[in-house]
């Protein structure tokens, strides 16, 4: 039976409210900083998400969530995301990584293989040591005495996730234990659990190898329309694959019907029209973003905040069509 206008408008609190106490939540309050890596001469600038003043601090401080930007992003990319996590308790850092940002892609019109060069194993690297420096950062506002840090005293560094679209997938799994050539994995041990929003395989080598130090909570999510960006040779296909080459035991899989590369790049607005994207995707985004927010947010709490409801409702997610997907293993 389809569903009238008004029933439409309404699904999505009716998605999430359980994972976000939503009645209660209050507005979020978001805060663009700049923190300076001394050691690298790196400043990067990042968008951080506070929870509500409505809501109380929960025994033990606030989980955090990190969130990498996608190619050519900045640190508005994951605002959906965001949004409902931080309405749902969670500290969320929405990084910036100089090199493979909005700037750094402008600087590249014009120039022959402009996206590959800032999709390099250069810039990868630097994204990793960005979020070792923002997980030491964190740790040390927490612990540092003063009203500057007043905040951070109130946050749970123990309970913290890292996510990531795209570029930032890649990023995502690389701080989990994906191996590269010639370099051990990072498995960075101060992340308790992931979520990989438009993964990829590795360009070459056995994946199953490559991610067989991903060993922690790991939540792959893309779509059937989810394909190639810059020429890499990523299908909906070979996205979806990520999570077959996953060692089994902690990881789970949304796959949604008609849902694009940009629909996982949790924004709205002109940047979703970089791509070419079709009317049922576009017909389909509101609906599927309001899953996406109720999925990782329940994520989350499951996995860094022991949340016994959230568990349950990842076993079978409220919300999903007849032709999408859910996966653990």
């Amino acid at each position: 039976m389809p569903l009238h206008r008004r029933q439409t408008l309404a699904l999505p609190l009716a998605l999430l409210a359980p994972a976000w106490g939503w009645a209660q939540s209050g507005t979020p309050t978001a805060v663009d900083e700049s923190w300076v890596d001394a050691k690298r001469q790196r400043t990067l600038p990042l968008r951080i998400r506070w929870p509500s003043a409505r809501l109380p601090v929960p025994t033990g401080g606030w989980p955090v969530v990190l969130f990498s930007h996608g190619l050519g992003g900045n640190r508005e990319g994951g605002a959906v995301w965001g949004e409902a996590w931080a309405r749902a308790g969670f500290v969320v850092v929405h990084l910036q990584h100089p090199g493979s940002d909005t700037d750094a892609i402008r600087s590249q019109i014009g120039q022959r293989n402009g996206l590959q060069a800032v999709a390099s194993a250069e810039q990868l690297w630097a994204r990793l040591a960005d979020v070792g420096f923002v997980l030491d950062e964190i740790q040390r506002r927490h612990t540092a005495a003063g009203a500057a840090n007043a905040a951070w005293a109130s946050v749970r560094p123990e309970a913290m996730g890292m996510s990531g679209h795209s570029f930032g997938a890649h990023t995502t799994l690389g701080m989990a234990g994906q191996s590269y050539p010639g370099a051990p994995p990072l498995k960075e041990q101060r992340l308790a659990a992931f979520a990989a929003f438009s993964p990829a395989l590795p360009a070459a080598g056995d994946p199953q190898q490559a991610f067989a130090a991903v060993q922690r909570p790991m939540l792959c999510l893309t779509g059937t329309e989810d394909g190639d960006v810059i020429g890499n040779g990523s299908t909906p296909e070979r996205r979806r694959a990520v999570f077959d080459a996953l060692p089994a035991g902690h990881k789970a899989q949304l796959v949604l019907q008609d849902a694009d590369h940009m629909t996982f790049g949790g924004q709205n607005g002109r940047f979703m029209e970089l791509l070419r994207r079709t009317p049922a995707t576009r017909k389909a985004q509101p609906l599927q973003h309001a899953l996406i927010a109720a999925i990782t947010t329940d994520w989350w709490r499951a996995h860094l905040l022991d949340d016994v409801g959230a568990r349950e409702r990842l076993h079978a997610p409220a919300g999903l069509g007849p032709q999408d997907r859910w996966q653990t293993g």
